[in-house]
């Protein structure tokens, strides 16, 4: 990832206390030296062409959830990465697409402010169009009881935060049954194909099993993502790990910007990917619900 500038002059290594929690944690300077950067890989939208019609929509599902409880009893202050969040948004919203969020329980949706590319033209206007929307999102079970019907697509960012409440879910478990039945885009990256072991709960198959995707990988998250302070210690449990227990295939070993489509289900890898993901959804999109 890109260096930032401002930090890179430290080599402190200690996760930083988050005054708003006991025992709670940002990532260390070093790791946000190197896993943040004031401006993204944004290279311009993919195409001109643009969705004019009124009836296909977007539907975002964010975490309420700020704080991981690690396996050491520290909490991890987390959220949705707000690359992995905006970047993709972006490229669906200028290709005409409305975007409604909402969080399983219409809590405010966390982000992970610590990464957020303040000097990014394309991240920065989408936040500013969508902060309030962050802030007071809809109840999923409410968008769920109204009917799913007008959306094209579901996007479940990434941030460790995705691993929250999330994957426990009952309304996520029902929106993601109504996108797999009624073959609607399912698009996701880094840590949020977590959502989709939701569509196992109480049931002896995952409806993903036999899926492909790509996600963040356990290998950084429990080696180089700790050593280096990104992580206040080890998470409590192992993303790719649940997700091959669940049947579903982690393809990648680790973090280079790859992005997969499996059928509906499109994911990308880590922050490296949210551009190229946001890109793959609009082409999805524009294909199968252009009209």
């Amino acid at each position: 990832m890109n260096v930032s500038a401002e930090a890179a002059s430290t080599d402190d290594r200690n996760p930083t206390p988050d005054p708003a929690e006991d025992n709670a944690f940002f990532p260390s300077p070093y790791s946000l030296s190197q896993y943040t950067s004031p401006t993204t890989d944004f290279d311009g939208l993919s195409t001109e062409e643009k969705y004019t019609g009124d009836r296909w929509r977007v539907l975002v599902i964010g975490t309420e959830e700020r704080y991981m409880l690690m396996r050491n009893n520290r909490f991890f202050s987390t959220g949705n990465h707000p690359v992995e969040t905006l970047l993709p948004i972006h490229h669906m919203a200028e290709a005409g697409y409305s975007i409604d969020i909402a969080t399983p329980t219409g809590a405010p949706a966390k982000v992970e402010w610590w990464a957020f590319p303040r000097s990014d033209d394309a991240v920065n206007a989408t936040w500013n169009s969508l902060a309030e929307a962050f802030k007071a999102p809809q109840s999923l079970a409410s968008v769920a009881a109204e009917g799913l019907d007008k959306y094209a697509a579901v996007f479940v960012p990434g941030g460790h935060g995705a691993m929250n409440g999330i994957p426990d879910s009952r309304s996520v478990q029902q929106a993601l049954d109504f996108f797999l039945e009624h073959d609607r885009l399912i698009i996701s990256l880094c840590h949020g194909p977590a959502a989709f072991l939701a569509a196992g709960l109480d049931r002896e198959s995952n409806p993903f099993s036999g899926y492909s995707v790509v996600a963040f990988p356990d290998e950084i998250d429990f080696g180089a993502n700790v050593d280096i302070g990104y992580l206040p210690g080890e998470m409590p449990w192992k993303l790719g790990e649940r997700l091959g227990a669940a049947g579903i295939t982690v393809t990648n070993s680790d973090m280079a910007g790859a992005t997969l489509r499996d059928r509906n289900v499109l994911t990308g890898d880590s922050p490296l990917a949210a551009n190229q993901l946001g890109k793959d959804s609009v082409a999805a999109l524009l294909e199968q619900f252009g009209d």
